[in-house]
């Protein structure tokens, strides 16, 4: 006991040298500097080494043009990085016996399917959390987004969105399968996603600011703005509810309660001396299971990098030898990352109001201060080649536009029903002779349509969204010149509206609008 008790006091006494060894103070002016020329409003961002907080600070301030401060307790949408609480808490339903990893979801779903017969009765659970279901990146996003459709109806329109390569033969970005994997928690429990994990995770965790829906934001208080990124302009936006794409992004958080997640997972899943995951569960979880290419060009873009892959809700990589355990968040108007690096007993989170790509190079920048490597400088490398190719996309875009042109029908003859099985009905509507774009269960995203060229429209949006604004609706025509269909093009890389295949129908389509 003797021997035990000295063993943990020189343990205490080696981790205080190092944590003194870095100095905080740099890091923090480090983040400030970071801060001020990505041009982010404000961001939170908690350290925590070997069990404890050692930092957790605002920075700047909860909207672009006012003065209330960003503190440790702000609530920011952390976005994707709600996806490890998802397989954290199917962790658990495993280590209960409830469910195993090698599960069909067809099992558990009855009406889940994909793209073919093969695919839905074989996908598992594992799948559903790796990316490897043959869908492409961000593919059907599109259904979920301000709609107002259930998860479970989400769900249901999976089986339209196309197959991009083939199964477990690649990799796709897929928040369609993590609202799957949310689905499958309500059927093993009978609870939502959200209400097991705040049982699970949040209540002995005391994530006390923790929530899963913008409907509770009010109740809370302290929560910064999302900001639109333009450019170099910040543009504050209303906070847009996920709730029905919760399981794949829906909490919102603070850095002090982020970094007590972090401790528990770095603790192989144990609060205090009660393991609330088996570490054998977790190690499953944060074992890659879909691996990136890595090569020359990326080991230059993250230095001593030899390997990268995505597990169950995490991305892992290396660092000089330590393993990175990582996730990235966009949300409309908030980008953020938690980063922990299990050798190092090391996590760090940074949520920040912007849509600049500053999370990165923050939590890489203090990892390397605690593993004693040479100083880079990450943001201000990274700064100078920012791009703005969306936008400078769409100013190429619309240099094309014709001119002098004119519409070849009255505007009245381009109202009509437009389907999709994916989707559902599409809406042009004359009102008083505009033309207004609906989508029947996306009230939102109603838009007025105006002449730009020939029967091409541009895309007037109701109300301001964060990943896109510039967009056309083209009107198609067969040999008869009737319309047939239109085409739905908004540039951006998230949300693909260029994937609904619209075709004229002569009467609402209810199949697939309840």
């Amino acid at each position: 006991m003797k021997r035990l008790l000295t063993t943990s006091f020189l343990l205490i006494f080696l981790t205080s040298i190092i944590t003194a060894q870095v100095d905080l103070k740099k890091i923090d002016k480090y983040i400030e500097k970071a801060r001020v020329e990505w041009n982010v409003p404000g961001l939170s961002v908690a350290i925590v080494k070997d069990g404890k907080i050692i930092h957790s600070q605002g920075y700047g301030v909860l909207e672009e043009g006012k003065s209330t401060k960003v503190d440790e307790n702000t609530l920011f949408a952390i976005a994707s990085n709600s996806k490890a609480f998802i397989s954290s808490a199917i962790g658990t339903l495993v280590d209960q016996g409830k469910l195993d990893w090698k599960d069909k979801v067809k099992d558990h779903l009855p009406y889940f399917e994909l793209y073919d017969s093969y695919a839905t009765a074989n996908a598992n659970i594992e799948d559903l959390m790796s990316h490897r279901l043959g869908l492409g990146t961000f593919s059907g996003d599109v259904i979920w987004y301000k709609s107002e459709l259930t998860a479970e109806e989400v769900v249901k329109r999976a089986k339209y969105v196309p197959q991009a390569y083939g199964f477990r033969d690649g990799y796709g970005y897929s928040n369609l399968m993590f609202i799957t994997a949310g689905e499958v928690i309500r059927s093993v429990t009978g609870m939502s996603w959200s209400d097991y994990v705040k049982q699970t995770f949040f209540a002995p965790l005391n994530m006390d600011r923790t929530i899963t829906s913008t409907n509770d934001i009010s109740s809370k208080g302290n929560a910064a703005t999302p900001h639109k990124s333009i450019r170099d302009e910040n543009r504050a936006i209303e906070w847009a509810n996920w709730d029905n794409m919760g399981a794949a992004g829906g909490i919102i958080s603070s850095s002090n309660d982020m970094a007590e997640w972090m401790i528990f997972q770095l603790n192989q899943g144990k609060i205090g001396g009660n393991e609330i995951l088996n570490a054998n569960t977790q190690h499953r979880i944060m074992t890659p299971h879909n691996n990136y290419v890595v090569n020359e060009n990326s080991k230059n873009n993250r230095p001593g990098r030899n390997f990268n892959g995505y597990a169950l809700g995490w991305g892992v990589s290396d660092n000089n030898g330590r393993r990175i355990i990582a996730h990235g968040g966009g949300y409309d108007g908030m980008y953020s990352r938690v980063a922990m690096m299990p050798e190092e007993n090391l996590g760090v989170v940074v949520l920040t109001n912007g849509m600049r790509g500053i999370s990165n190079h923050i939590t890489d920048y203090i990892m390397d201060r605690f593993t004693d490597q040479a100083e880079v400088d990450y943001s201000g490398n990274a700064v100078k080649n920012v791009s703005y190719r969306m936008y400078d996309g769409i100013d190429e875009l619309k240099s094309k536009r014709v001119t002098g042109t004119q519409s070849s029908m009255e505007t009245d003859k381009y109202a009509g029903i437009f389907y999709t099985p994916m989707y559902g009905d599409i809406y042009v509507k004359n009102e008083n002779g505009k033309l207004r774009l609906e989508f029947s269960h996306a009230p939102l995203l109603s838009a007025t349509i105006t002449h730009w060229h020939y029967d091409t429209f541009q895309i007037e949006w109701d109300n301001e969204h964060a990943w896109f604004g510039f967009g056309t609706v083209q009107f198609n025509f067969n040999a008869a010149r009737e319309i047939s269909g239109i085409h739905i093009d908004v540039p951006n890389g998230d949300i693909f509206f260029d994937e609904l295949k619209l075709e004229k129908v002569n009467s609402p389509t209810l199949k697939n609008n309840k």
